[in-house]
């Protein structure tokens, strides 16, 4: 989108719209147009969806609310990625390519036991019915209606769920980098989008979001 307008602005400027003229700049980038738009759901909110989420969307929808993981990457896991002896589970198929571990506190450890039993290790850990994995278009229509029955914010997401665990992290006082590290992304993106709230209240971590 922020392309689409920026050629958009690039026909208007030189008033040549029907000519070739307007295609001899460069394009530029309109002014903050990388930023996200992104509701941030409390852990209230967050309950309330999960009360009018449709039965077969809980287990994936949960994990979106306790850990700042990308919806995709979620869909991605599968039964072996997580280990029940140590409670630790591994991502790997993130924006980043790289995988890493985490370890899991107890309930959400108990989320993830209770989609592992009696399936086999390559099958999607977060499987719908049907037993296929979740994608965007099977998502976004069950928070959709959650969303609205519930009574959320306009914009209520899988990634909307996402930035709100994020940030309950950073208010939990957990140091950025960590947080980057845990959600996968850079510690730059986090000191610019969630440094202002960062050190407001005790350190809680991962332990806090349990819903």
């Amino acid at each position: 989108m922020a392309m689409l307008r920026a050629a958009l602005n690039r026909v208007l400027a030189p008033g040549a719209p029907g000519t070739e003229a307007a295609w001899q700049e460069a394009l530029k980038p309109i002014r903050n147009a990388h930023r996200r738009r992104t509701v941030y759901l409390d852990r209230d909110q967050r309950r309330q969806l999960l009360d009018c989420i449709e039965p077969e969307a809980v287990p994936f929808v949960r994990t979106l609310c306790v850990l700042p993981l990308r919806p995709g990457a979620v869909a991605g896991l599968e039964v072996a990625d997580f280990d029940c002896r140590t409670s630790e589970l591994s991502v790997g198929r993130d924006k980043s390519g790289k995988s890493r571990r985490l370890q899991l506190p107890h309930a959400v450890a108990q989320l993830f036991l209770a989609q592992t039993a009696a399936r086999p290790p390559r099958a999607p850990l977060f499987a719908r019915l049907n037993g296929k994995p979740w994608n965007k278009d099977s998502w976004k229509r069950p928070i959709a209606r959650a969303a609205t029955q519930a009574g959320m914010p306009t914009g209520t997401t899988a990634y909307a769920l996402r930035h709100s665990t994020i940030t309950d992290l950073v208010n939990s006082g957990l140091p950025l980098l960590t947080v980057a590290q845990i959600s996968d992304t850079s510690a730059e993106m986090i000191e610019r989008h969630y440094g202002h709230l960062s050190g407001k209240i005790t350190v809680q971590a991962l332990d806090s979001l349990s819903l």
